[in-house]
């Protein structure tokens, strides 16, 4: 392989819900109808599908597949050791034309009982653009009985629901950590880098009205008497989900227990230059234009550093994220 950095071609992901012309805007492309979602650098595919959802090189080459003949070159000796040929890190953009319906990603444990997955589904997320008075949803207030909760999901209650989880304002810039289990929504008018356990299942509690055909499709397949016990229903504040606010040229964004899951830094080198640690990462250019490890980018552009690469320079004006899988340990 080349250990240079590599640059990605579009990887739009339709969905049930709309959204998609946010994305295009940021990365100069077209998108047809309901493609809110854009899966970067990805070797995961969507629940149910062989193939939707991986990311190809420019030559047209599965991303997969090329790792899987240089793994330790790609994602680095360590990893490899922990977590095999998996760069383990789902990055995504996800543009929210509609308020995503109120729902929970089961977490390690019992994605692997009952789904058979390697990985649950504990994410992060990364505001690049929000409309006035934008929210995000995340976890109960107050604990929640077994009985309310079902009794919530058979009468498709939405508003208790909604109302049951904490509010959150979010403007761009901010940066907000999801374990696995906890009840959330996306509002309407966000643009987000969203980081993720390789993963794609949801469990939707609300479902009706979301183009969603049936309950089995919103259960992933389990039913609700088995669902449901993926739900964390202690409820609490939300405050510890945000992530601090970086005013380094390369400072950390989510909270310290994402860290376990992945990481993410702001890169901004104000026209100087910073160096990238060696590492395999995922880079999305939000604004400004300069060069990373080399190669000339701009706003939108999305990148791949293979570890094999060493520590890259970023030079110039760009401002992007640095998204990492979990370190080896």
């Amino acid at each position: 392989m080349s250990a240079s950095v590599v640059k990605l071609p579009p990887n739009g992901i339709p969905r049930f819900y709309r959204g998609g012309p946010a994305i295009a805007a940021l990365r100069g492309i077209e998108l047809g109808e309901r493609v809110p979602e854009e899966w970067i650098g990805s070797t995961t595919t969507s629940f149910g599908e062989d193939e939707l959802g991986l990311s190809r090189l420019a030559d047209g080459r599965l991303l997969r597949d090329v790792i899987a003949e240089e793994p330790a070159s790609w994602l680095g000796p360590d990893h490899v050791a922990r977590f095999g040929a998996d760069p383990a890190l789902l990055v995504k953009l996800l543009d929210a034309g509609e308020r995503l319906p109120v729902h929970v990603h089961p977490d390690g444990p019992f994605a692997r009982e009952h789904l058979g997955t390697k990985f649950g589904k504990t994410e992060a997320w990364i505001v690049v653009a929000a409309k006035p008075g934008a929210q995000v949803h995340l976890g109960f207030r107050g604990p929640v009985s077994e009985e309310t909760l079902r009794a919530w999901v058979d009468n498709q209650d939405s508003e208790a629901m909604l109302a049951a989880l904490n509010p959150i304002d979010v403007a761009a810039g901010d940066a907000v950590f999801v374990p696995a289990g906890s009840a959330h929504a996306i509002g309407e008018g966000l643009l987000i880098v969203e980081l993720q356990e390789p993963s794609d299942m949801s469990v939707l509690l609300e479902w009706d009205g979301f183009g969603i055909e049936d309950e089995d499709e919103a259960t992933l397949g389990l039913g609700w008497d088995t669902a449901l016990a993926c739900v964390d229903r202690s409820g609490g504040d939300a405050s510890q989900a945000r992530g601090p606010n970086p005013d380094s040229a390369l400072g950390e964004l989510l909270p310290p227990a994402a860290s376990s899951f992945f990481t993410a830094q702001r890169l901004a080198p104000c026209g100087g230059s910073v160096e990238l640690p060696q590492g395999f990462a995922v880079v999305v250019v939000l604004d400004g234009a300069g060069t990373v490890g080399g190669l000339d980018v701009a706003r939108g552009d999305a990148l791949l550093v293979p570890h094999a690469a060493g520590p890259v320079s970023a030079d110039g004006d760009p401002t992007a994220l640095v998204c990492r899988p979990p370190e080896a340990r």
